[in-house]
C-alpha cells in the first residue's frame, strides 16, 4: 500500500510540474500572479491523490465532486498540452533559425562599406550589439506570446473536452443493437434479445436517479434476458443499498441475472451478491442455467481469487451438452482465454468502461483483448459493453453510457 501510495504521489507530482510550468512559470511574470498560480497548483497537487486515496477508502468521500472533477481536468490539460508541444517546438525553432540569419546578416553590415544616402550623407552602420538586443526583446515578446497563447487555449479545450463529458456520463443511456448468430441456436429461439448492461457504479456521485435511468432504459427494450454483468458498486450496502433498490423494478421474459465484478471485491462482495438476490436478480456464482434451448453459464470475476471467490470455469461450464449453445457472462474480457477450451459460443462482458476518457482507450488495450464491441479472443467472440455508469471522474468522452441489445438469430 505505501508503494501505491508512492507512486501516485511521484507521478502526480510530476504532471503537475509540468501543468505549472506551461500555465503559471511561462506565460506569468514574477510578481504576485505567479506567486497565486504557483499556491493553487500545490493545493491542486495534494487534491489529486488526497481524492484517490480518500475517495476509495470512504475516509473522505466530500472531496469527490472536486477531485474528481478536478483529475478529469488534469487529464485534457495534459493531454492537449502534450499534443501543443509539436507546433510549439517548431515555432520556437524556426523564430530560433530566423534570428541566426538576422545576426549574420548584421555582422556582414557592420563590417562592410558604409551606403550613401540620398542627400550625399552616410548612412547609420548596424552594429551586432544593436541587432542582438533587438532580436532578443522580439524573441522574448514572441516566446511570451507563445506560452500565454498556449495556455489559453488548452484551458479553455480541456474545459470544453470536460464540461462535454461530464454531461455525457450524467445522461441516460444509449441503447445499442446488434444481431450475433449462433449456429447452434434453435429456430424457437431466433430472435432471442440479451440486455447487456455493466459498470453501473453506484457511489458517491452518483444518486437513485442513475440507477433508475439505467433500469427505465432495460426494461424499454422488453429483453427476453438481462445480464448484469458486474461492477455495479462502489461502496457496502448499508452506504448504497436504497441506491440499489430500483433494479427489483427490471423485467424480462426469462429472469436477470449477476455476476461479479472486480470492484464487489472492494465492496463486501458477499453482502452484495446476497442483496442483490433479495433484488430479484439472480447471482450466478460458477454455474449454469438452461432457459429453454440456451444455456446462460457466469463466472466470478478474476479478482474473486485474492478473495477467495475465484471463477471456476471448468464448474461452469464442464460437462454440459456440447450441441446446445452456451452463452458465459464474465466480468472481465481477458477472461475468454480461460474460457475457450470449453466451447463458448460468445461471451458478454464489460470492465472496460469502452476506454471512458479518450484516448485512456488506447492505453486499456494494454491489458484487455477488446475495448468496446465484438472481437474475438482465442476463437471465442466477445462482446464489450461500453458500461452504463462511470468510474473516478465523472466523465465519459468517446465512450458513451450503454445498454447493449444482442439479438441472437439462428443459422
Amino acid at each position: 500500500m505505501v508503494a501505491f501510495v508512492a507512486v501516485i504521489f511521484v507521478v502526480v507530482g510530476l504532471i503537475h510540474f509540468y501543468l505549472w510550468k506551461r500555465l503559471v512559470k511561462d506565460p506569468l511574470p514574477k510578481g504576485r500572479a505567479r506567486l497565486i498560480g504557483t499556491v493553487v497548483a500545490v493545493v491542486l497537487f495534494v487534491l489529486a491523490p488526497a481524492t484517490l486515496i480518500g475517495v476509495r477508502s470512504g475516509a473522505l468521500p466530500w472531496l469527490a465532486w472536486p477531485g474528481y472533477l478536478w483529475i478529469a481536468l488534469m487529464f485534457y490539460l495534459l493531454v492537449t498540452l502534450a499534443v501543443l508541444e509539436i507546433p510549439r517546438l517548431a515555432l520556437t525553432l524556426a523564430w530560433r533559425s530566423r534570428r541566426r540569419t538576422a545576426k549574420g546578416s548584421a555582422g556582414g553590415a557592420a563590417q562592410g562599406d558604409p551606403v550613401a544616402g540620398e542627400a550625399g550623407q552616410k548612412a547609420p552602420v548596424l552594429t551586432a550589439t544593436d541587432g542582438d538586443q533587438g532580436d532578443d526583446k522580439q524573441g522574448i515578446d514572441r516566446r511570451l506570446l507563445l506560452a500565454r497563447g498556449t495556455a489559453i487555449f488548452a484551458g479553455l479545450t480541456a474545459a470544453s473536452i470536460t464540461g462535454y463529458g461530464v454531461k455525457t456520463a450524467l445522461g441516460g443511456p444509449r441503447i445499442d443493437r446488434l444481431q450475433i448468430p449462433l449456429a447452434k441456436l434453435p429456430r424457437a429461439m431466433d430472435g432471442t434479445r440479451l440486455a447487456v448492461v455493466s459498470d453501473i457504479h453506484l457511489g458517491p456521485l452518483t444518486g437513485i436517479g442513475h440507477t433508475r435511468r439505467i433500469v427505465d432504459a432495460i426494461n424499454s427494450v422488453q429483453a427476453d434476458i438481462v445480464c448484469v454483468v458486474g461492477d455495479l458498486v462502489d461502496g457496502s450496502v448499508a452506504e448504497l443499498g436504497r441506491l440499489a433498490a430500483p433494479l427489483a423494478e427490471i423485467q424480462s421474459r426469462q429472469g436477470a441475472y449477476f455476476v461479479t465484478g472486480n470492484h464487489e471485491y472492494y465492496s463486501g462482495f458477499q453482502q452484495w451478491v446476497d442483496e442483490v438476490a433479495r433484488l430479484g436478480v439472480r447471482p450466478l456464482r460458477n454455474e449454469r442455467l438452461e432457459l429453454g434451448g440456451l444455456d446462460l453459464a457466469g463466472v466470478n470475476d478474476l479478482n474473486g481469487a485474492d478473495e477467495g471467490d475465484a471463477p471456476d470455469f471448468a464448474k461452469a461450464l464442464g460437462d454440459r451438452d456440447t450441441a446446445r449453445p452456451v452463452v458465459l457472462m464474465a466480468h472481465q474480457p481477458v477472461a475468454a482465454r480461460d474460457a475457450a477450451p470449453f466451447g463458448v459460443d460468445l461471451q458478454v462482458s464489460g470492465h472496460t468502461h469502452g476506454g471512458q476518457m479518450a484516448p485512456f482507450n488506447l492505453l486499456v488495450r494494454l491489458e484487455q483483448p477488446v475495448v468496446s464491441g465484438l472481437g474475438k479472443v482465442d476463437g471465442v467472440p466477445v462482446y464489450v459493453t461500453n458500461g452504463a455508469g462511470f468510474w473516478g471522474p465523472p466523465v465519459r468522452v468517446g465512450a458513451p453510457p450503454q445498454v447493449s441489445v444482442i439479438e441472437l438469430r439462428s443459422k
